[in-house]
């Protein structure tokens, strides 16, 4: 399994995520019941995504000293574009996080407790599947031709149910749970689980958790194969990735209250993951370059995102 990877590179990483984290848990907005604000969700979003460019640089100042220049300009672009598609891909999951919350009746001020652990369990899960996947890559090569189907159909199948709302009411782990465990009518702060009448009892909280997890499960097994798509260094995978979800809890908090003004969104992460499929496809007879996959996912974004702040603009005249 070649890897850029050095003991230098994981510490150095390992402690740049382990520093950011204590401050973002324990330091800015702690206590119980934190109600994250806007201001706090732009500026959490902006210093993610700074520190995120500055291990890229900070890889690609490595690289140059030790591998050459060349080596240091592809992996550092492939960084890049892996946290780009990543942070791209993520979108849709705040999306389904905001209609779990709505769905539940978790307020902002409880929401954050939930995240945290998701953004927490999100890590380990994606770290492990990565390694498999790299593992997986060097011993059988014709899975990435599995990989690139799998998000070709998957690309496919969001653009066509792009406007479908899920049924959450009959979500067979919902109803699983529900036939399995005691459940409170009501919410209790930020607990998980109380004692009710002697008998242990899971709260709203718990359940939105279980399927806040769920669903980190689920888009991993569409996000990771797509960086695999740009590179097979489990070390670029896993950073890319690892940045991108560090930032998706206050990328959260700043959509929570923009979310409709995105409407055609999917549509681009849909484009997105065609194209990415069908590079992974053609790996054997043609490598598309990472710079033009870097352009070509920018753009989608870019479009979609115009275009929905567009048809938002439109609607809003209408009335």
């Amino acid at each position: 399994m070649e890897s850029i990877g050095s003991p230098e590179l994981w510490g150095a990483f390992a402690t740049v995520v382990l520093v950011m984290l204590a401050i973002d848990l324990f330091v800015v907005g702690g206590g119980k019941e934190h109600r994250v604000s806007f201001r706090e969700a732009a500026t959490w979003s902006v210093v993610w995504v700074m520190v995120s460019l500055l291990f890229a640089a900070a890889l690609w100042w490595y690289l140059e000293g030790s591998a050459g220049r060349a080596i240091a300009n592809q992996k550092s672009l492939e960084f890049v574009t892996g946290y780009l598609i990543e942070k791209s891909l993520a979108v849709d999951n705040v999306f389904v996080w905001l209609m779990l919350f709505s769905f539940f009746g978790i307020p902002l001020e409880l929401q954050k407790r939930v995240l945290v652990f998701g953004v927490l369990g999100a890590i380990v899960m994606r770290t492990i599947m990565i390694f498999a996947g790299a593992w997986l890559i060097t011993q059988f090569h014709w899975i990435l031709y599995l990989f690139g189907a799998f998000l070709l159909v998957t690309g496919i199948k969001m653009w066509w149910f792009a406007d479908a709302k899920p049924d959450l009411a009959n979500n067979p782990v919902l109803r699983w749970l529900r036939g399995h465990m005691k459940v409170t009518d009501s919410l209790r702060g930020e607990r998980f689980f109380v004692m009710q009448d002697g008998v242990r009892h899971a709260t709203p909280l718990f359940f939105a958790l279980v399927l806040v997890e769920i669903s980190d499960l689920i888009f991993a097994v569409d996000s990771i194969p797509a960086i695999f798509a740009i590179t097979s260094d489990p070390f670029i995978v896993l950073t890319s990735n690892v940045f991108a979800i560090l930032g998706l809890r206050a990328m959260y908090f700043l959509l929570a209250d923009m979310a409709s003004r995105f409407s055609l969104l999917k549509y681009g992460l849909a484009a997105v993951l065609v194209f990415i499929g069908l590079k992974m496809m053609l790996i054997d007879l043609y490598k598309i370059p990472v710079g033009f996959s870097l352009a070509v996912v920018a753009t989608f974004i870019g479009i979609s995102i115009g275009l929905s702040l567009r048809k938002e603009k439109q609607e809003r005249e209408r009335v």
